[in-house]
């Protein structure tokens, strides 16, 4: 103890950070009982800063770090890519430090929705030839090729603007691929048309001999300008992936919950009826913007074939999860499907911290073909309701 204030600078003292650690990450998660019967939520985040390892955060030599101070800061975690890896659920995780850089992590757990333990090291990304300064968003996707793609969002500096502007970003697609999880090899970065790439991700199949990727052009860092949409396109090789044919197959649309923009989250999900898409949709607000998440089906044949696409969005925020480091915001980037149809789904809250809720695949194929879909109107909402309200007459 130091005037008065008491500081873990003994090994004792030290020990009790771990202790403390170990029961947060031991923790049991417990599914919530009140639920729409298409997803449960659980009562605990499965990642937050805290379960950050007490070795990467804290100098633990008492005489090089006197006062046992954190050395290491971490914001946040959130956005984490998500695979199903020997029998273990394998997240990818964004980790921002206290500087902001992010970095991916990964953590694995036995049973997917508690007691996840991070690996020994952080990531150390491989680099080409011009380095990211800032990097996040992995999708994990296992392609029929046999390799694992990490495709992630590399953030370097606006060459084209002037030298006092310290805030332009141009943001494209970064890919890794591993067969190991643990030795990655770079490729170059996707070439595209469009001046912006964000929410690339990988369809996990060959589509004619080639490789398809769902994009999301723009022309700006933020505003997607005259580009947005979901789209898709063709690499022929992903050690030179130049996308050809990008087509937009899912676009943003007025006074929906992606009327702003939209994305792709995870790679989709392969059904007997089709394709499953998550993504995620922009809207404005008095408040800001309000990121939620949606789903639609494309078809098992056609990839660029909309199918089903119910109105409005599968989850949005909830009054714990509204508030954060950006607030109001629902975001995934991973899912994970079991053998036996039963869906985890690993989502960020207000880009603070990571959350699972689970769904089977049944379920969500009959949420996306029997949900009414959006007629962009008002009074075709009330439409709908009356007909359901007329179809229920003698069942309540």
């Amino acid at each position: 103890m130091r005037n008065n204030i008491i500081i873990p600078s003994t090994p004792i003292e030290f020990q009790k950070l771990f202790k403390d650690h170990h029961k947060l990450i031991n923790r049991k998660n417990v599914m919530e009982t009140k639920t729409n019967g298409i997803f449960h939520r659980y009562k605990h985040p499965i990642i937050t800063a805290e379960h950050i390892p007490v070795q990467w955060r804290y100098d633990l030599n008492p005489e090089t770090n006197p006062f046992g101070l954190e050395r290491i800061g971490v914001n946040a975690t959130f956005n984490a890519g998500a695979i199903k890896w020997n029998d273990k659920y394998v997240l990818a995780i964004r980790v921002e430090g206290a500087d902001r850089k992010s970095f991916f992590a990964f953590a694995e757990s036995e049973n997917g929705i508690d007691s996840f333990k991070f690996w020994d090291k952080p990531m150390i990304l491989p680099q080409n030839k011009e380095p990211d300064v800032n990097v996040y968003d992995m999708r994990l996707v296992k392609h029929e090729d046999g390799y694992v793609y990490g495709i992630f969002c590399t953030e370097r500096k606006d060459p084209n603007v002037s030298a006092n502007d310290t805030s332009a970003a141009v943001a494209n697609a970064g890919i890794i691929r591993s067969k190991d999880l643990k030795n990655w090899e770079r490729l170059p970065d996707l070439i595209s048309t469009a001046k912006q790439q964000r929410n690339v991700t990988l369809h996990p199949e060959f589509i004619n001999g080639k490789y398809a990727v769902y994009t999301r052009p723009q022309d700006g860092f933020i505003l997607t300008g005259s580009g947005g949409g979901i789209g898709l396109g063709y690499v022929d090789e992903m050690t030179d992936p130049v996308v050809k044919d990008e087509v937009i197959i899912n676009n943003k649309k007025y006074h929906t919950v992606y009327e702003l923009k939209n994305g792709q989250g995870p790679s989709p999900i392969k059904t007997s009826e089709g394709w499953l898409h998550l993504a995620h949709g922009v809207r404005n607000t008095a408040s800001g913007l309000r990121y939620v998440l949606y789903m639609f089906m494309t078809d098992l044949d056609d990839i660029t074939k909309m199918i089903y696409q119910p109105g409005g969005y599968l989850m949005a925020p909830n009054y714990q999860e509204i508030i954060g480091d950006v607030g109001n915001v629902l975001f995934c980037n991973g899912w994970v499907v079991d053998q036996d149809g039963k869906v985890f789904i690993y989502y960020a809250s207000s880009d603070t911290r990571l959350h699972v809720a689970t769904s089977t695949v049944d379920i969500l194929v009959d949420y996306c073909k029997n949900t009414p879909e959006d007629k962009l109107h008002s009074n075709k909402s009330v439409e709908a309701i009356i007909d359901l309200i007329d179809r229920n007459k003698g069942l309540y």
